[in-house]
């Protein structure tokens, strides 16, 4: 029998509560869904590597093939940082809107490319000349897509949920992974290995492609965040030289502090990340020696679980704040790296493996489930789309990026054991910055605009002078 007080119609403050979360949670679904097919258009490259690479590559030694693929996946991240300038631009220019609907249209096409691009076989060298403008293209997209995707969530969130709302990126940044590994395993068992290798490998791209159209209907009705006054200050110069939203002038002359923030938060996350979700699966197979389709099967699952668990982690960081799970993910990253990863080298069972796997997962949770909101929340709106994609860019090109070649280096070579090494150091200064440059429940940018998320937060001594300049502009 239904309550009373539950079957009162909402009023006043409640009712307008009520209606904010609505349209928070219709925001959040059309700003994930463009961000769940760029990361699995993104994805499907290092998925179906093994069975395209004798089309682009020429070496016969698949080990060989896997390194010269994987550089092919290294080169499209030195996109990402002028993707992020790009669009990071726009959005804070031109608004979020704008932009995400850009990026989406970019990272179809280059999907649309692939899936008939034709092979060595028949054009010679200019296929992986080819393939390698395609996948530049993509970083190019995908660069803008992680910063103004969160950006956006970040904003459209309600104040007291920003942590829950915020999580849903990296759940469909996980989900396109996971999405990517679910067609991998429905493919390899629908068409085995021979038709996957010779024209199978082209279906995943074309979908991509056309997941990436219907994302691009959705995100035509999502409200903008941007403020019609921020857009006109963009629009119209000033002669007095003052620097304007959305410009490098403006985020290197008044955040440089934050954005040197925002690379230290990204740089152990985003090289563990790569190590525990995209690097994994060469791993397993070439050395631990499991079989691609048992990998593909516990990578699929343990991803999933993975997911779930970002909006728990978010739910966690909007009780305790975001400073503590940040230290779960540093402390245990640098504690647990070397033993996880030596097991799983050592290891052929696939039920250790996945608990091994799954063990890794939930320590870099602490850190997926959160840092694009404590991104956000270092920039005011007239820089945030910039300063957090370019931040994120950079650290990601030059550290995240290259872990699936510098660990296929380090597999060929027979010095895998340095890997771990590697990112464990990453992790380590990554948690001197959520030591020392980040404070718990303190006032932030998205706290003076879009309201508090805790109850008496006041701003951090160390970010007063941004602040008040913030307020004056």
């Amino acid at each position: 029998m239904m309550s009373t007080e539950q079957a009162a119609p909402l009023t006043g403050a409640a009712q307008s509560e009520a209606a904010q979360t609505r349209r928070a949670v219709g925001n959040i679904l059309k700003g994930s869904a463009g961000n769940l097919v760029e990361w699995y258009d993104v994805y499907i490259y290092t998925a179906f590597l093994a069975y395209f690479q004798p089309h682009f590559f020429n070496s016969k030694d698949p080990m060989q093939g896997a390194l010269e693929g994987m550089a092919v996946f290294a080169v499209t991240f030195l996109m990402r940082p002028i993707g992020s300038w790009f669009f990071g631009r726009f959005a804070d220019r031109r608004g979020r809107k704008a932009a995400l609907t850009l990026s989406v249209t970019m990272m179809s096409a280059g999907s649309f490319f692939i899936a008939i691009l034709p092979t060595k076989d028949v054009i010679g060298v200019w296929a992986l000349v080819l393939l390698v403008l395609a996948r530049l293209v993509q970083g190019f997209s995908v660069g803008g897509e992680y910063g103004t995707s969160a950006t956006y969530m970040s904003e459209a969130a309600t104040a007291k949920r920003r942590g829950f709302f915020s999580s849903f990126q990296y759940v469909t940044l996980i989900g396109g992974q996971m999405l990517a590994l679910l067609v991998l395993v429905v493919l390899q068992n629908a068409l085995g290995k021979d038709a996957l290798t010779e024209w199978g490998w082209r279906i995943p791209f074309a979908i991509g492609g056309v997941a990436a159209l219907v994302v691009l209907w959705l995100r035509r009705s999502m409200e903008e965040t941007v403020s019609a006054s921020q857009v006109e200050a963009a629009a119209n110069a000033k002669s007095s030289g003052e620097a304007q939203p959305g410009t490098l002038k403006l985020l290197f002359t008044k955040h440089w502090r934050a954005l040197l923030i925002c690379i230290g938060v990204t740089l152990g996350g985003t090289v563990a990340f790569y190590t525990y979700t995209n690097f994994i699966l060469s791993f397993m197979n070439n050395t631990s020696g499991i079989p691609k389709e048992t990998t593909s099967v516990i990578n699929f699952w343990a991803l999933f679980i993975f997911m779930l668990l970002q909006p728990v982690y978010g739910i966690i960081s909007d009780k305790i704040g975001r400073k503590p799970l940040l230290l779960w993910f540093g402390i245990t990253g640098v504690l647990f790296t070397w033993p996880l990863m030596s097991a799983l080298a050592g290891t052929k069972d696939p039920m250790v493996a996945f608990l091994l796997m799954m063990g890794g997962l939930l320590i870099v949770g602490g850190y997926t489930s959160i840092n694009a909101l404590v991104k956000a929340e270092l920039f005011p709106a007239s820089i945030r789309a910039l300063g957090v994609g370019l931040g994120y860019a950079l650290a990601n090109s030059m550290f995240g990026g290259t872990v699936p070649l510098i660990g296929a280096a380090l597999q060929k070579s027979g010095q895998v054991e340095l890997l771990f090494t590697y990112v464990t150091v990453a992790i380590g200064v990554s948690l001197l910055v959520y030591i020392f440059a980040l404070k718990n429940k303190k006032s932030t940018h998205l706290d003076q605009e879009q309201g508090h998320a805790w109850d008496g937060g006041t701003a951090s001594a160390a970010d007063d002078d941004d602040r008040l300049a913030a307020a004056k502009r």
